[in-house]
């Protein structure tokens, strides 16, 4: 780098970005603004100054600066915009002597890209804001690109041919935007004012891809400013050469009679008439049916090819993040799916193995102990193991039921520990909001006269002579402690009398409720075993004396005379009399209670 001769201001500031962070580069290089604007800079001295900006790197630093992405950067849209002009600016003027190749072929067209980029990130947001305000600000940022661009290739011309090949700024062109649109057909007429043998260079497919969109915003809207716009670009290409004119009425061959139906007496009748004028001077106006038809056709096409392009450049980029997305999905899923079976099956392994280790000891568990059991034992020992296997797969079974009901009911508990913690954040917010309610201005009471408050003291004096305090002995106090004491004592024993003799009432209840459970699932005289009789062995022996004396009862009745069953023909054999039966069962419940 050249150290002698450089402008101060500019070395300063190539230091200061040198030692700067990234987020603070964009802030400091619009200083550069400030440094080319000076009042006291002639012609010489500013290219000395371009060169020295250049030299030291400070332009290569706004190309990079483009690049990113500047809603994360300080400065927003409103810095890029601002880099974008003081780079075309840098750009102007600047003469490379030593090394040309790198500046005139790989630096300005970088330049061109970045700055054709900035203008769609703009494009597009202008497109999605909302609100006014970020409409006119957006709409501002993107202008000052443009023009941006017009300045750049206005000093190189040779870049105008790379603005028109350059896929970004069909992109641009490519808007059904009225300002944007606009803005961008006003940079293509600088191009072709500037540089007109430049629609000559290009490719066909470009050409015609300009030209396409041309004829199609002319037949899709009704706008004026983009009628005129459109109407003027293509009266400058129908003017540069005679084979730009034959193209335009073979490839739009109803585009004469679009212009004259839909565009007469739009405000710009006097370029509209020049354009008309050239496309009849190249072709007759006597056509017959099947040329008319072939117009009509050609004026599909363009409006179809305009509309496949757009569409087909809008679904671009939503589409490559669809396929991206879905593919990381698919991908992502497929990885979690293997991982889950690997870890299913490994689970299920060592399941399998606990389970055989688990029987293997269980086996020799068992064996050991029928080694050292007793023969006459064995039977008992079995009867325990069946008892707590049973017991087992009881508690496990009630396990089991709770959380199936517990998770059946986890919906529930979790809208009630939402509402608790609800309720106690409001409790919170509304404690907060009455301490912090501000007190009222504290007023001073006004004062008391001298006759207020003699008869204010007279008053409170015959109060107390009429409500005298009352005075309580020691002793008094102490007669009044030992009553209290007595008072609770004698609470305290009542209550727990009165809870023994509940829970006394609760088990007779539970008692009675048994026995009667017994009673009513008792199996008949001819499926009574041993074990049955157990069952029915009472504990208490007012019970047990008044089932004997209902069973003899009941002995007594079946060896009736047959005169005493004159009324029972009609029973059958193993039916009970009403009344045994309730005399039988009123004896039982009496005796349960007693």
């Amino acid at each position: 780098l050249p150290m002698a001769a450089a402008d101060p201001q500019v070395l300063a500031l190539a230091a200061q970005v040198t030692e700067s962070g990234e987020q603070d580069i964009p802030l400091l290089l619009l200083k550069l603004k400030g440094i080319l604007s000076s009042p006291s800079l002639g012609c010489e001295e500013s290219k000395k100054i371009k060169q020295d900006i250049y030299d030291y790197g400070l332009t290569q630093y706004c190309l990079l600066v483009l690049r990113q992405d500047h809603s994360r950067l300080r400065g927003g849209w409103a810095t890029a915009a601002q880099l974008a002009e003081i780079l075309s600016h840098c750009c102007v003027g600047l003469e490379m002597k030593e090394d040309p190749e790198e500046f005139y072929k790989k630096f300005l067209p970088s330049a061109v890209d970045n700055l054709l980029v900035l203008g769609k990130r703009l494009q597009v947001r202008f497109i999605r804001a909302i609100k006014d305000k970020e409409k006119q600000d957006f709409l501002h940022w993107f202008q000052t690109v443009t023009d941006a661009i017009c300045w750049l290739f206005g000093g190189h011309i040779q870049l105008a041919a790379c603005v028109l090949q350059n896929d970004r700024f069909l992109q641009l062109l490519i808007t059904d935007d009225v300002e944007t649109a606009v803005i961008m057909m006003a940079v293509l007429h600088n191009i072709l004012r500037i540089n007109s043998s430049v629609f000559l260079q290009v490719d066909k497919a470009t050409l015609h891809s300009i030209l396409d969109e041309l004829v199609y915003k002319l037949s899709s809207t009704t706008n004026p400013a983009v009628g005129s716009a459109a109407t003027k670009l293509l009266l400058v290409v129908a003017k540069l050469s005679k084979q730009l004119v034959q193209l335009l009425t073979a490839r739009y061959k109803g585009l004469k009679g679009l212009l004259n139906k839909q565009w007469t007496g739009k405000g710009f009748d006097r370029e509209l008439n020049q354009l008309l004028d050239v496309l009849y001077l190249e072709q007759s106006n006597g056509k017959g049916e099947m040329q008319k038809q072939h117009q009509a056709a050609c004026i599909i096409q363009a409006t179809w090819r305009g509309f496949q392009t757009r569409k087909r450049l809008k679904k671009l980029p939503q589409a490559v993040t669809t396929l991206q997305r879905s593919f990381r999905a698919k991908r992502e899923q497929e990885l979690q799916h293997l991982a889950k079976q690997k870890e299913d099956e490994a689970l299920k392994l060592q399941m399998q193995l606990q389970r055989q280790r688990a029987m293997r000891l269980f086996h020799e568990r068992q064996l050991a102990l029928l080694e050292r059991v007793h023969a006459s034992q064995v039977n008992k020992y079995m009867e325990e193991m069946e008892e707590r296997s049973a017991l087992t797969i009881q508690r496990f079974w009630r396990g089991y039921r709770a959380r199936r009901i517990f998770h059946q009911q986890k919906q529930s508990l979790k809208e009630y520990k939402a509402a608790v913690i609800i309720q106690r954040t409001a409790c919170k917010f509304l404690e907060k909001r009455r301490r912090r309610r501000p007190l009222s201005p504290w007023k001073e009471p006004k004062g008391l006269t001298d006759e207020q408050r003699l008869a204010l003291q007279q008053k409170v004096d015959d109060y107390i002579k009429l409500h005298p305090a009352s005075q309580m002995s020691e002793e008094m106090s102490k007669e009044l402690h030992m009553q209290a004491q007595e008072k609770l004592a004698q609470f305290l024993l009542r209550s727990r009398l009165d809870q023994r003799a509940a829970q006394r009432r609760e088990t007779l209840l539970a008692q009675v409720n048994t026995d009667v459970e017994l009673l009513m699932n008792a199996p008949g005289l001819a499926e009574t075993t041993e074990k049955d009789i157990g069952v029915f062995v009472s504990r208490s022996v007012p019970v047990a004396t008044k089932a004997r004396q209902s069973h003899n009862t009941m002995l007594k009745y079946t060896h009736w005379p047959w005169w005493k069953k004159l009324g029972d023909e009609f029973m059958e054999d193993d039916t009970i009399p009403d009344e045994a039966l309730n005399t039988e069962l009123e004896t039982l419940f009496i005796g349960g209670r007693k």
